[in-house]
């Protein structure tokens, strides 16, 4: 099965709660991505009329479009959630971590387990990811319109380092970035880091 319900989420009041609420978001949809490569991969296989082997006239007529074997109704629907979450969701994600998490720990006088350089590559982390996800983009967009063949090569092994690159910096934010920058703020500027995602998103917090 493609789909699955939605990963709940923490509200504006608990930002770092939240933030790790992206990182199970981000994991859902790369898993997401590479079981939609498959499924599209083996929806075209089914398909395709083995006509080499078939009585001449036998069997189903190849699809004049060519390339909607694989992309059915489940296939569109996955793509178009992968693009939602990756094109708006996870954008604002990599900047609530520039603007409010990333900054405490440069200036904080405190020792933690990173230096400036664990930063720095988190910070080059999040250019590569976008770069990796305009390449994967276009086909997620020939996929929600019925118009996708398999993915190639080069699409795959960018859906995997996507997937692969997530995974390493999802793991030292939760383990060391996170902790550290939460245990340096104090209860106003968790307050105030919470109502500015919110802003960003268009939501007003607190709510009336």
């Amino acid at each position: 099965m493609l789909l699955s319900d939605d990963l709940s989420a923490a509200g504006f009041d608990q930002p770092f709660e939240l933030l790790r609420g992206c990182h199970a978001r981000i994991t859902h949809m790369d898993a997401l991505l590479l079981r939609l490569i498959d499924h599209v991969a083996l929806k075209e296989t089914q398909g395709r009329p083995n006509l080499p082997c078939s009585p001449r006239g036998a069997g189903r007529r190849a699809d004049p479009g060519g390339a909607q074997e694989g992309t059915d109704a489940q296939a569109q629907q996955a793509a178009d959630k992968v693009l939602r979450y990756f094109d708006v969701a996870a954008p604002l994600h990599h900047e609530d971590e520039e603007l409010h998490v990333f900054p405490v720990l440069r200036v904080s006088a405190e020792e933690w387990d990173g230096d400036d350089a664990v930063l720095e590559t988190l910070e080059s982390d999040h250019r590569v990811l976008a770069l990796l996800w305009a390449e994967l983009r276009d086909w997620l967009l020939q996929v929600k319109g019925a118009k996708a063949l398999p993915a190639s090569a080069p699409i795959t092994d960018a859906a995997q380092r996507f997937s692969a690159l997530h995974a390493a910096h999802i793991a030292i934010e939760n383990t060391q970035i996170f902790p550290a920058a939460q245990a340096r703020m104090n209860a106003a500027q968790i307050t105030a880091m919470g109502q500015d995602m919110a802003a960003r998103r268009g939501v007003r917090w607190p709510p009336d």
